[in-house]
């Protein structure tokens, strides 16, 4: 069994990304279940370097194995905001109401043809070492919307429309979510060259 940790305190992405896991051959701990994890500061201008940043800083920290990602909005008539800062675009980390709120705001007088936006995901491992061994990305395109639809999910989710469905992914089924999502589009991405790593190391 290969042990390594999801470099997040984010319940949400945690089971996203373990639901994509082999659960018999990989065990994957949040930083939560991780004694002396640190709080690796988001420094990088794109979400490569930040991921990259999340997973060797914390990995060589703590000489482990080391999964990160980082995510966020894209919105093409905002020229790529809030991008890297999506998680604090109002001001305080996380703080999902503020986010949509502002967004919101920043798009009220565009139209639905240029209200075009991306989830972009990028996922690192890092060794014990602190060496990026793996990296996958991949983005899901869609709109925003002029309100808030739908309770589930978390972040931006209630206000990105996904067109084929004419639903926001607040509105859409979890098993298509997770089908769709950027972050899953990563992982499919991702987890063949894991497996071939892991077989690799022994």
């Amino acid at each position: 069994m290969f042990q390594f940790i999801v470099g997040t305190n984010n319940a949400k992405k945690l089971i996203e990304l373990q639901l994509l896991l082999p659960q018999d051959k990989v065990k994957a701990l949040a930083l939560s279940e991780v004694d002396g994890a640190i709080e690796v500061e988001e420094t990088g201008e794109t979400f490569a370097e930040n991921a990259a940043l999340k997973a060797t800083e914390q990995a060589k920290h703590l000489g482990q194995w080391v999964l990160a990602e980082d995510s966020g909005l894209t919105v093409d008539a905002l020229g790529g905001q809030p991008g890297v800062h999506s998680a604090r675009y109002a001001g305080e980390h996380g703080d999902d109401q503020a986010n949509n709120d502002k967004l919101l705001e920043a798009l009220k007088d565009v139209p639905d043809d240029r209200r075009t936006a991306h989830f972009n995901s990028y996922l690192c491992l890092s060794d014990p070492e602190g060496n990026v061994r793996l990296e996958a990305h991949s983005r899901c395109s869609g709109r925003i919307a002029h309100s808030r639809q739908g309770a589930a999910g978390f972040g931006y989710d209630p206000l990105f429309i996904i067109r084929e469905y004419h639903r926001t992914f607040g509105e859409l089924d979890l098993a298509v979510k997770r089908a769709i999502s950027h972050r899953s589009r990563a992982l499919r991405q991702f987890v063949p060259a894991f497996l071939r790593l892991i077989e690799a190391e022994g």
